[in-house]
């Protein structure tokens, strides 16, 4: 199967999950439950619970053991969504070609709907069946990702980043950002496809290395979409963060540099992949295709 094929197929697996485990409309109060709806299918390419679903087969496990704990990851990414789009953070109105959570249920009920879908992640991983009858594996994909998502990752990384606007940062500074506020649940997510399919400390190492070169070159990818994207393709509004005076890698570095940086943690993650089991399955190709998502 080549990558499209793949993304398109696992995409719908995990869609319809979602559908499954978010409530109707029609609830009460309807107005969160719509909210929340509208954010987790406002499209979207679902890589993170994707790339956990790929840990988790390249290792010789099936998309089913892997499919509560991928979309858990996914709630909790779209929590940070709506947070990050809110008028007292990135002040955004567009995500995903559509309007923000806040400009069209207003700021008060985004929050909320942004607290609902990270509790509601946290809910599907308590709630996971024990993996091979041991739930003391089940309690440590739970306290790594609430690692992942706490303020030693995504929202320490926030916080750095809001604090940088309009300050000048060199590149390790940078570098924290977005491990932390991108890669560390990125990372996250391969760990959990490992830790579910008992992989070795040297697989859980090779997934590590792969989701750090990955997270970090996700983000510098953004930043070159946002000086060089087309908003009818990225579906997020571009040159905004020269606006705020974020720190950038093509502001601190350089766009050559920034594009030699992709192109690196390219052939780092790579490397890392293929000494997993079946040379990393469609990890190789994921990471390819993250790298060229301008095309």
């Amino acid at each position: 199967m080549d990558i499209a094929d793949y993304l398109k197929e696992k995409k719908r697996v995990v869609d319809a999950y979602l559908e499954r485990a978010l409530p109707g409309e029609d609830e009460y109060p309807p107005v969160i439950y719509q909210a929340m709806r509208y954010t987790i299918f406002s499209g979207g390419k679902r890589l993170r619970p994707i790339l956990t679903i790929a840990a988790c087969e390249a290792l010789g496990k099936d998309e089913e053991r892997a499919l509560p704990a991928a979309c858990a990851m996914e709630l909790i990414h779209n929590y940070s969504l709506i947070h990050d789009d809110l008028p007292f953070i990135d002040d955004d109105e567009l995500r995903r070609g559509k309007p923000t959570a806040h400009k069209v249920y207003g700021s008060a009920i985004a929050l909320l709907a942004g607290d609902a879908l990270l509790t509601l992640g946290f809910h599907q991983l308590a709630a996971m069946p024990p993996v091979d009858g041991d739930d003391s594996r089940n309690l440590l994909i739970i306290k790594e990702i609430s690692e992942a998502a706490g303020t030693r990752g995504m929202i320490g990384g926030q916080v750095i980043d809001l604090q940088s606007e309009g300050e000048k940062v060199g590149v390790e500074v940078l570098n924290y950002i977005h491990s932390a506020k991108t890669g560390a649940l990125l990372t996250t997510c391969l760990r959990v496809g490992g830790l579910l399919a008992n992989a070795s400390s040297d697989e859980m190492l090779n997934l590590t290395r792969y989701g750090r070169s990955m997270g970090l070159a996700f983000q510098i990818v953004d930043d070159i979409l946002d000086v060089e994207g087309d908003e009818r393709l990225t579906g997020k509004t571009t040159g905004k963060d020269a606006v705020r005076g974020k720190a950038t890698y093509p502001a601190v570095v350089g766009m050559k540099r920034s594009k030699e940086m992709v192109e690196e943690l390219l052939r780092e993650a790579v490397a890392a992949a293929e000494l997993l089991p079946r040379k990393g399955g469609m990890l190789p190709p994921i990471a390819h295709f993250i790298t060229k998502r301008r095309l």
